[in-house]
C-alpha cells in the first residue's frame, strides 16, 4: 500500500494485507489518526499516539495501560501475521486512558 492511498482519510483496510508498510503508513499519517489493531484472537490494541507503537518487519509493539505520566506500564508484541483488521477510533469516545480491549 502506498502513502497516496492514505491521503485524505482511511482506506478500506479489509481489502489490504497487513504488513509493515501498511502500519508505517498509518503511523506517519498527517495528521495522525488513532487506530485499533484487531488481532486474530479477537483482542484489540489501541494506538492513541504514534510514539506508543514500535514497528519492526514482522511485529508491532504497542504500549498498553498508559498512566497519567503518559508512559505505558507495559507493551504487547503483536505479530503482523495475526493483525486481521485495523480500524480508526475517536479519542473522545474511548475515554481518557488506553486499555486492552477483550
Amino acid at each position: 500500500m502506498s502513502s497516496a492511498v492514505l491521503t485524505g482519510g482511511w482506506p478500506n483496510l479489509k481489502m489490504i494485507v497487513m504488513n509493515a508498510q501498511t502500519i508505517r503508513d498509518l503511523l506517519t499519517l498527517q495528521p495522525f489518526e488513532p487506530f485499533r489493531l484487531i488481532m486474530s484472537s479477537g483482542l484489540a490494541y489501541e494506538v492513541r499516539h504514534p510514539e506508543m507503537a514500535l514497528l519492526t518487519r514482522t511485529y508491532v509493539l504497542v504500549g498498553v495501560n498508559i498512566k497519567d505520566d503518559g508512559l505505558p506500564a507495559r507493551f504487547k508484541i503483536c505479530s503482523l501475521l495475526h493483525v486481521t483488521a485495523v480500524e480508526p477510533f475517536s479519542l473522545a469516545t474511548t475515554g481518557p486512558k488506553q486499555s486492552e480491549t477483550s
